[in-house]
């Protein structure tokens, strides 16, 4: 097979959860339109072959918008789950019954432009990334304490799961297709699925765009309650092995050390120096405490940590993963001949 019929079947696929988002659906169909007749006229060594919006028993007409776009658009794909799942789920549902050789994710209130897939699979090709983040350059939701209350919780997280790449997640992905369904595979209801996707691989980057949720400012609501909010928080939590566990193993193991050496210290001083000790018996008893203590955070680090493993296990963390990233050439080829392109 030459190399250019390969890549002539670079296919992109678009997975876009649905829950309230009937007054979006015909403007989002509309620009993903858009930018598949914009790539065929490009002549792009990849197109837009299917958008998969995944019915999350929305509670407005979004089903019905979903099947009249089906009807309009031979290239959109509608999914309708029995009952109210979450967006989680919705999204691997969608990325399961995808096809393509890139999978894009995004939400429904157009806040994730489409004609920002095409700086995404730059990104991909020229950097060798498996997985592409769209971040904000600036506040999504025009509320200052809601962004700031995003941003936190993301630092801490990463603190305590020393994953790198947390801060820069979002559901404005670009995943390699093998990945994506590979991580979606493996999710359980608990699973957040960035934890997952980085047991498949750490060839992730993030570029900077514009993005506003223009729901929020203009209505105050958001795509996102409260509840779905805990929720994304448990489900990281959850999948991720938290530093704590270890920091706490260490600082037990500290514990019992530092009582073992005062214990030598202050028994050379009871033999050769007696007059100094003041007051009898405390000193032991405290050496004891902090020994056994030391002894208990130290085992109960260990034991948390290795159930930590076996959930990680559970939740069908792979020992490896094998990826075949020789379709990328010819579309870095494009790329870097191709002119006028965002970046």
């Amino acid at each position: 097979m030459s190399e250019i019929s390969k890549i002539q079947g670079i296919m992109v696929s678009i997975v876009v959860p649905v829950y309230c988002g009937s007054d979006y659906l015909t403007p989002l169909a509309e620009a993903l339109d858009g930018l598949r007749r914009q790539w065929q006229q490009q002549q792009t060594p990849f197109f837009l072959a299917e958008a998969i919006f995944v019915d999350d028993a929305a509670i407005d007409d979004s089903a019905a918008r979903i099947e009249a776009l089906a009807r309009r658009h031979d290239w959109i794909v509608p999914l309708h789950l029995s009952r109210n799942f979450g967006q989680h789920p919705a999204t691997i549902v969608g990325i399961l019954h995808s096809s393509g050789d890139w999978v894009v994710t995004m939400d429904e209130d157009l806040q994730h432009r489409p004609e920002v897939i095409t700086q995404m699979l730059r990104c991909a090709v020229l950097e060798r990334a498996d997985i592409v983040y769209a971040n904000p350059v600036s506040a999504v939701h025009g509320a200052a304490i809601r962004d700031l209350t995003s941003r936190s919780f993301k630092r801490l997280m990463q603190w305590l799961t020393d994953n790198p790449n947390l801060p820069s997640f979002n559901s404005f992905r670009l995943i390699r297709g093998p990945v994506a369904r590979a991580a979606a595979s493996v999710c359980s209801h608990d699973t957040y699925l960035d934890i997952t996707l980085g047991w498949f691989t750490q060839s992730i980057r993030a570029i900077r765009v514009e993005m506003k949720d223009e729901r929020y400012m203009r209505t105050g609501r958001s795509g996102y309650s409260l509840r779905s909010l805990l929720s994304h928080a448990w489900r990281m939590i959850f999948s991720s092995q938290i530093k704590l566990l270890r920091i706490g193993a260490v600082l037990g193991l500290t514990a019992m050390a530092i009582s073992v050496l005062a214990s030598v210290y202050f028994l050379a001083v009871k033999l050769f120096y007696p007059a100094d000790i003041q007051v009898q018996g405390w000193t032991s008893l405290f050496l004891a405490m902090m020994f056994f203590g030391g002894l208990s955070a130290f085992m109960l680090g260990i034991v948390l940590q290795y159930l930590s493993s076996l959930v990680l296990k559970v939740h069908g963390k792979p020992t490896f993963f094998t990826i075949d990233r020789s379709g990328d050439n010819a579309v870095r080829q494009w790329f870097e001949t191709a002119p006028d392109l965002p970046r």
